[in-house]
């Protein structure tokens, strides 16, 4: 999978998406999803990386607990075959729920 097919994927939910952020004063109203790869794990044979694996973390921020919202981005993921980590966390200073999907993804060499 390319960072281009990952991010057709993100826009497969319908939901406002930016890459790690929204620029300041550009952020919509909830929900809105932000995606990032924050690490890899790479696999290794001979000293090299044989298979580049990012890590990718889907977070989703809304106003209240919204679990049709959650429906339709996990639905997005399992179409594509990703098995994923869940967790969800409040956000007080900004008063807004963030659920957090983490999984891997085999990068391939096409952009």
């Amino acid at each position: 999978m390319t960072m281009e097919d990952v991010l057709q994927m993100v826009k497969e939910a319908d939901i406002p998406a930016a890459y790690h952020h929204f620029e300041e004063g550009e952020s919509p109203e909830p929900p809105f999803l932000v995606y990032l790869y924050p690490e890899s794990n790479n696999f290794s044979a001979d000293g090299i990386v044989y298979q580049a694996v990012n890590i990718l973390d889907i977070e989703l921020y809304t106003n209240k607990k919204d679990p049709d919202i959650e429906a339709k981005v996990e639905a997005v993921l399992t179409e594509h075959g990703f098995f994923y980590e869940k967790t969800e966390s409040y956000l007080e200073s900004e008063k807004m729920y963030e659920v957090l999907y983490e999984m891997e993804v085999l990068i391939s060499g096409k952009e």
